[in-house]
């Protein structure tokens, strides 16, 4: 087994680090679709964490095993080429798939919001404040700059974060189909030095959504499903 996973390697084909009974089965689309064997995002890493621990118990932080191989790839990665920041990921389905209210999407484990990125007075990078009474911080609203209270969005962080999950994604021969961001704010967001690499190779949904997406961003992954 390890020389042909090293023969894999070798190859470049991706390898995955669950067993072939735990690999996940996606059905139909993310507004319309269902889940086998998702795969339960870990609370915490060395630069990441959970939007909220009672959320995680809860089950509400599933995703395909082919999202969650990219999502720890693409932290791991940043780990070494951005080792000040810290970034958070927030909602993204259950174990099975289904409706997840209040969510339109986030039915068969290709949808992940994650928390956007910020830095404090200091310029340190920091998380953004996830509590109950904030709705684990979805009830967050920047100003048109990008700003609220003593925080300010990490616009280079968010980018470096969207080419770590785009470049993990091909590596695993996926892609990411869109990433829902404020249309208002994806100006600053493109200004960063990661701003060209995301024109040439990211979609990003310029359409306002039902709701804002300024505190987090929601991204759909582009893996084959089973029809629904």
């Amino acid at each position: 087994m390890r020389v042909l996973c090293a023969l894999l390697i070798v190859i470049g084909w991706p390898v995955s680090t669950y067993a072939k009974d735990d690999l996940s089965i996606c059905y139909g689309t993310t507004s319309q679709g269902r889940l086998v064997n998702g795969v339960k995002l870990p609370i915490n890493g060395e630069n990441f964490q959970s939007y909220s621990a009672a959320a995680s118990l809860a089950g509400r932080t599933y995703v395909h095993s082919e999202v969650a191989e990219i999502i720890l790839s693409a932290y791991q990665s940043l780990s070494a080429s951005h080792p000040d920041k810290v970034f958070m990921y927030a909602e993204t389905g259950w174990r099975e798939g289904g409706h997840f209210p209040p969510h339109k999407t986030h039915q068969n484990g290709l949808s992940v919001d994650f928390m956007t990125p910020v830095v404090n007075e200091a310029g340190q990078s920091v998380h953004l404040p996830t509590y109950a009474w904030n709705r684990y911080g979805y009830d967050i609203e920047f100003d048109q700059n990008g700003r609220v209270d003593k925080l300010e969005m990490d616009f280079e962080a968010l980018a470096a974060h969207i080419v770590a999950l785009h470049r993990a994604a091909h590596d695993r021969g996926h892609d990411l189909w869109r990433v829902i961001f404020d249309p208002n704010l994806q100006p600053k967001l493109l200004e960063t030095s990661s701003g060209e690499y995301i024109r040439k190779h990211i979609t990003l949904s310029r359409r306002p959504s039902w709701v804002r997406h300024d505190e987090h961003y929601h991204v759909d992954f582009a893996v084959a499903c089973e029809p629904y």
